[in-house]
């Protein structure tokens, strides 16, 4: 499982021209589901993206994570996220899970995060051609593996 995190000041999801999912200052987080993802990939990931420390402490360095801070997280299905880029000119999805799986286990991981963060935890729509909006803040992007 892969996410791409960006710090942000807001962020949202439009499917078909209605918004889906919005939050305000948090963690943007585009995911990629691969194949024998499970609950303690799912458990590591919502570990990571509610105790990674990207947003500045009092000195102005990034010791904060989003479980001190309270922000917004907005979870996005993004299967491309998992492609094989390595050849060619082409991506090659083998190394993505199939829909199915993918849908269950990002369902899994939004109600791992909404059960553990006290925060707004909104998603985007799993399948859906969607608009994604953010204003990064810094910019502060990071990719974690669970």
């Amino acid at each position: 499982m892969l996410a791409l995190i960006q710090r942000v000041t807001r962020a949202s999801v439009e499917v078909d021209g209605q918004a889906v999912g919005r939050i305000d200052a948090g963690l943007l987080a585009l995911v990629g589901v691969q194949p024998g993802d499970d609950a303690a990939k799912v458990a590591r990931m919502t570990q990571r993206l509610l105790g990674y420390r990207v947003f500045a402490d009092d000195a102005g360095r990034m010791n904060r994570s989003l479980a001190d801070t309270g922000g917004g997280l907005l979870l996005v299905s993004q299967f491309t996220l998992a492609a094989d880029t390595d050849a060619g000119m082409r991506a090659s999805f083998s190394t993505a899970a199939a829909p199915e799986e993918a849908e269950r286990v990002f369902n899994l991981l939004a109600d791992a995060c909404r059960r553990q963060h006290p925060g707004r935890v909104e998603t985007g729509r799993f399948g859906a051609h969607m608009v994604v909006s953010l204003v990064n803040d810094g910019p502060v992007t990071f990719l974690l593996r669970a």
